[in-house]
């Protein structure tokens, strides 16, 4: 078993750890191989290694059918005119807990994948104000996130990896526009995701948008179990960067390091 460190100092995404783990040596046909027992349809994973301020990282995303709306959880608030419901266009909590549980994936990466689903959901819920089972997702953002979230999970079980720490996360300052108008960064469910832990996270007046996702938060609260920088004994096997999608006007990158602790 191997430790992963995660150094967030340009923020964290879902498509940003899975482009990390890529880079670290993750098994592109084996993730595809894996996301398969999902019986989800509709998208396609694309990576790409390139280099970004001549460094070279590797680039991982996930193209929804119909377009991408970065996993931001859009609430239809009460659109129910003249009765009709659009279940086809959007997918609860427990439809996403379904799906996970109806999968053939393994038992820990269903418990690890809900447990980050349910994160979300719960900080969506109270930025809202509604109840847990109406949180919506919108269909692209709920396959992208799916994608994204169960593709991680998938990825920690294939590397073998079963300790995740990070240095303190860094996020961007002041506004991102959406759907429903202007977003304060960070954003409002990263924000909640910070009730109650200890998350340290630093925000960079330099930045201008967001840099921590709520995919990206929601992986962190779930998966590290420490914060702090690389341990003094580490001894580092591998180092891998996974790029972000965000103009930061800077390198936009999560490094990972693969260790194994010396005693």
């Amino acid at each position: 078993m191997q430790t992963l460190y995660l150094d967030a100092f340009s923020g964290i995404s879902g498509d940003m750890f899975l482009g990390a783990l890529l880079d670290l040596g993750l098994d592109f046909e084996q993730l595809k191989t894996e996301l398969a027992k999902l019986h989800v349809h509709g998208y396609e994973l694309t990576q790409q290694r390139e280099a970004q301020s001549s460094i070279y990282g590797t680039s991982f995303d996930v193209q929804v059918a119909g377009g991408k709306d970065h996993g931001f959880v859009e609430h239809h608030h009460h659109d129910h005119e003249a009765g009709h419901h659009h279940d086809h266009e959007a997918r609860h909590l427990d439809d996403i807990e379904a799906l996970i549980d109806g999968s053939d994936l393994s038992d820990t990466v269903k418990h690890h994948a809900k447990a980050i689903f349910m994160e979300i959901a719960q900080a969506e819920a109270a930025v809202h104000h509604m109840p847990l089972a109406e949180v919506h997702f919108h269909e692209v953002g709920a396959l992208d996130s799916i994608v994204d979230i169960v593709g991680c999970c998938i990825g920690l079980e294939l590397m073998q990896i079963d300790t995740i720490m990070a240095s303190p996360l860094s996020d961007g300052s002041g506004f991102i526009n959406v759907a429903h108008g202007q977003m304060p960064v960070p954003v409002p469910a990263v924000m909640q995701m910070r009730v109650g832990s200890a998350i340290p996270i630093q925000q960079r007046l330099d930045v201008h948008t967001e840099l921590i996702t709520p995919t990206g938060m929601s992986l962190v609260k779930t998966l590290v179990r420490e914060f702090g920088p690389l341990p003094e004994n580490a001894v580092p096997t591998r180092i891998g960067y996974g790029f972000g999608k965000r103009d930061t006007g800077g390198f936009n990158a999560l490094r990972a390091v693969l260790f194994e602790k010396k005693n």
